[in-house]
């Protein structure tokens, strides 16, 4: 069974539904057959890089609201985060164009390590409110899952180097129709959008597996 995964580091509900589908996947009785492939999706390609924003003042901006209504919005997302174990640092995020971040997602790919990246991508920006469009900051991270360091430095100082696969991830997401993140698809026959309760994602696995 293959999942394919199209999510953003910078989408907090991308992170709940990982958490979410681990937990049902620990239910899933044919967990050891499941390969799970993570496929590049921008929620904004024209994302500015770190403006030295807050979290709580993009939101507010984003949909014109107040920056108190903007922190009761980010305190329930924090609270659902939690209850799947997740910390996320609202104060101290930086909201940042992720292209770079998933070009080395792909990087990472062909070295096996895609896993680990994307997890520690993830935890590095909520938790660590790390500004994962910084070079060298992207390259520590990929160097603490086990990747070459320079080989990781040298694919993110070529712009060109694994964009095709990022925009060829972003291609096949628009002809499945996806328009948000996050996105699962399961042997190309099962969907789930969204970062849907872990019942859900049960549901689906054992409709796939049948």
């Amino acid at each position: 069974m293959k999942i394919e995964i199209w999510s953003d580091y910078v989408c907090p509900f991308c992170y709940i539904g990982k958490r979410r589908l681990e937990s049902a996947l620990e239910q899933f009785g044919h967990q050891d057959e499941v390969v799970i492939e993570y496929r590049s999706f921008e929620l904004n390609p024209q994302a500015s890089m770190y403006s030295g924003k807050n979290m709580h003042q993009t939101l507010s901006e984003k949909h014109g609201m107040s920056i108190e209504q903007a922190k009761k919005a980010n305190a329930e997302l924090g609270q659902q985060a939690a209850i799947m174990g997740l910390v996320y640092n609202f104060d101290q995020m930086k909201p940042t164009n992720t292209f770079d971040a998933h070009r080395l997602t792909q990087y990472a790919k062909s070295v096996g390590k895609d896993q680990e990246l994307a997890e520690k991508l993830f935890y590095s920006y909520y938790t660590d409110a790390k500004l994962i469009s910084d070079h060298d900051t992207l390259a520590d991270i990929a160097e603490s899952v086990g990747m070459n360091r320079d080989e990781s430095m040298a694919v993110l100082h070529d712009s060109s180097k694994y964009a095709g696969e990022v925009r060829s991830d972003e291609a096949a997401a628009k002809q499945l129709g996806i328009t948000g993140a996050p996105f699962f698809v399961i042997d190309r026959k099962y969907a789930v959008s969204g970062a849907q309760p872990t019942e859900v994602f049960l549901k689906a696995l054992n409709q796939a597996s049948q």
